[in-house]
């Protein structure tokens, strides 16, 4: 999708690149960081005040220059265009006039085009972006609008944008919606989905501004590795690609990376750090599947605590010595490749977490007879993805599915890394502030909060636990009753399809008609959502309807109160909570949100013993929200520590985009 409009102004001859793929190199590593670190923290409010104040500055010059683009006739305003782009092409969008002045014209081409007027906290929120800062905003601000002109504004300065979202639903949704105003200013842009070919994604790549989801952009960007052997020379890239003429399945199909503005940043640069990004080969199915039945036969007479030790908060099996010294004696009957120590234990250990710690309807579905893996942050469907190291084989055996090939690691590399290799790295989120350090340790980002151009009507009515299960989906029934008759709609959120599967149930069984959106419903996402905000409309969703969700309401449902959100779990993860209650309460309208839970979810299992979850025993409301409070704190700080010791691999084994066991 490589777009132009006819009359758009012809550019003028570039000369080629000096660098065939630029990208920054990986910052180095010095145990005086952390101290930099912390004085870096220290001074950020007295920074972060006196950098308000300039963007505010930049802001006010805006919308000093709106009164005069206003009385510009339509032909007028393209010929203002036409000789800003040239300047901005010289001079660059560092300079602050440059920037001021792009994003005025942007706002107004906006306003004819689109309707749409970018409000003054959204040319705050992109000159901020344009410096290479993280943004946090209200849910329902804009972001879309706002990602517009920072891609703009350094596209139109000759730095290609990759604008990159967390699916491609989102990326075709934003390039359509802005498309117009790219070419307006005589822009290309494009979208990359994983519909796109191969041999037709370098043209896309070509454009200005390229939309794309984090896993397509960073698995193109993994294939290009490939093809150069690791990281690109440049000299030698300029004398391949003269060899490539008429063969450009053999070359890259990015052009570098140069500037990057990241859509729910927490959710891609954060949570999707803990799994590595794989290309990969497949083996012999009918193998593994001897393997996967070889590996449960080693400890299908185990006994918890006696020959392994379940970890819950890292989601980790430790073998106990007599754990290890019955595998011994099962390997020497079976000989073979369990005659070696290590391969046959962290088969064990596999086989055992595929057991005890993955579960169908929270983990993964079985669909057609095939496992398919369940986001825990999104709550999607991933086809394409598989788990590494033989476990996805071993829960295929397990739920009786055909157990497929494993996959042969080719290359491989972290998000972490690659995000980093951008030459300016920007985002936005709703949810940054609880992962501030991270942001700054790891990428070298600062977060820059922006205030809501209309204050939240958003009230959050607290929470309420409850001792039992049977009790919470008992008193979500009922609450849920009470708001329908008022005219209400409600959204009950759930963390997995098991989950909404029961609060379906028990809705059922209380006569309330509703609609459930999970991973098995995913095909009727659309529709679902756009009713969500109906008056007397019951939704129970997964993370579905978290992030990039605007549910809108009918106007007699802004008169009664709003949509109302009830958390039937808390997350892993506090972001992921407010990216849910953030559905209520948008662009100033009301809404109110509350927690119903129980001392029976899940979550608890990291600091609550069984015998104290019996009612009213020990634990009172007040006890009981603290220990949700540190449940969700431990599980916080096991995904931090993952992260990190994944970043730490890679720089202690060298391996990021290792290919077959060769440093990069």
């Amino acid at each position: 999708m490589h777009t132009g409009f006819a009359n758009a102004p012809v550019a003028a001859w570039i000369p080629p690149a000096l660098e065939v793929y630029p990208e920054q190199a990986d910052p180095s590593e010095h145990w005086l960081d952390t101290i930099e670190n912390l004085f870096k923290r220290a001074r950020e409010p007295l920074l972060d005040w006196s950098r308000r104040r300039e963007l505010l500055r930049r802001v006010q010059m805006v919308n000093d220059l709106e009164h005069e683009l206003l009385s510009l006739s339509d032909d007028q305003l393209e010929l203002r265009v036409r000789k800003v782009r040239p300047r901005i092409r010289l001079g660059g969008y560092e300079r602050s006039e440059h920037a001021v002045e792009c994003f005025a014209l942007l706002r107004e081409v906006t306003r004819r085009k689109l309707g749409l007027r970018h409000h003054d906290v959204q040319l705050l929120a992109g000159f901020a972006m344009l410096d290479g800062s993280i943004i946090e905003m209200d849910t329902g601000e804009g972001k879309t609008l706002t990602a517009a002109l920072t891609a703009a504004a350094a596209a139109m300065a000759g730095t290609p944008v990759h604008v990159i979202t967390v699916n491609d639903y989102l990326a075709e949704r934003d390039h359509a919606l802005l498309q117009p105003i790219y070419r307006y200013f005589g822009l290309t842009s494009g979208v990359i989905t994983h519909e796109v070919e191969h041999e037709n994604r370098p043209a896309i790549y070509a454009s200005d501004i390229v939309y794309a989801s984090n896993k397509e952009i960073a698995f193109d960007y993994l294939r290009d590795r490939i093809v150069f052997g690791g990281r690109p020379r440049n000299l030698y890239s300029k004398l391949r690609r003269l060899s490539w003429v008429g063969e450009r399945n053999k070359s890259s199909v990015m052009r570098g990376l140069h500037f990057a503005i990241v859509d729910e940043a927490d959710s891609v640069l954060v949570d999707e750090a803990r799994t590595p990004l794989i290309i990969s080969r497949e083996t012999d199915a009918a193998e593994e599947q001897v393997w996967a039945e070889d590996a449960f036969r080693l400890v299908n007479a185990f006994v918890p605590g006696v020959h392994f030790r379940l970890i819950v908060e890292d989601r980790r099996i430790d073998l106990t010595a007599d754990g290890r010294d019955l595998i011994a004696e099962r390997a020497l009957i079976m000989g073979g490749i369990w005659s070696n120590r290590v391969r046959r234990e962290e088969a064990a250990r596999q086989a055992l977490v595929a057991n005890l710690l993955f579960y169908k309807g929270e983990h993964y579905l079985v669909r057609e007879g095939k496992v398919q893996i369940i986001d825990e942050y999104s709550g999607r469907i991933m086809p394409d993805r598989s788990w590494s190291d033989g476990l996805h084989q071993l829960i295929e055996l397990k739920e009786r599915c055909q157990v497929t090939g494993r996959k042969q690691t080719i290359a491989r590399m972290t998000y972490q890394r690659y995000f980093r290799r951008y030459r300016r790295l920007s985002g936005m989120t709703g949810t940054a502030r609880e992962v501030r350090p991270e942001f700054r340790s790891v990428y070298r980002t600062a977060v820059f909060r922006v205030p809501p151009n209309v204050p939240s009507k958003k009230r959050d009515l607290g929470t309420r636990i409850c001792p039992t299960l049977v009790a919470k989906w008992q008193a979500i029934a009922e609450r849920t009753a009470s708001l329908v008759t008022e005219g209400r709609p409600v959204l009950i959120a759930t963390r997995s399809v098991n989950a909404s599967r029961s609060a379906s149930e028990w809705l059922s069984a209380s006569g309330l008609e509703h609609t459930v959106l999970n991973a098995e419903q995913s095909a009727e996402e659309a529709e679902i959502i756009a009713r969500a905000g109906e008056a007397g409309r019951i939704t129970v969703a997964t993370n579905m309807a978290g992030r990039g969700v605007d549910i809108k309401l009918d106007p007699a449902v802004i008169e009664v109160g709003g949509l109302h959100v009830i958390l039937s779990e808390r997350h892993d993860a506090g972001r992921i909570d407010r990216q849910m209650e953030g559905r209520a309460g948008r662009r100033g309208e009301p809404g109110t949100t509350e927690k119903i839970l129980s001392l029976e979810d899940p979550l608890l299992d990291l600091v609550l013993l069984k015998a104290l979850r019996r009612p009213g025993r020990f634990i009172g409301p007040s006890a009981g929200r603290a220990l949700f409070t540190a449940a969700q704190w431990r599980a916080e700080q096991a995904h931090s520590r993952d992260r990190k010791a994944l970043l730490a691999q890679d720089r202690r084994l060298g391996v990021l985009l290792a290919f077959s066991g060769s440093a990069e």
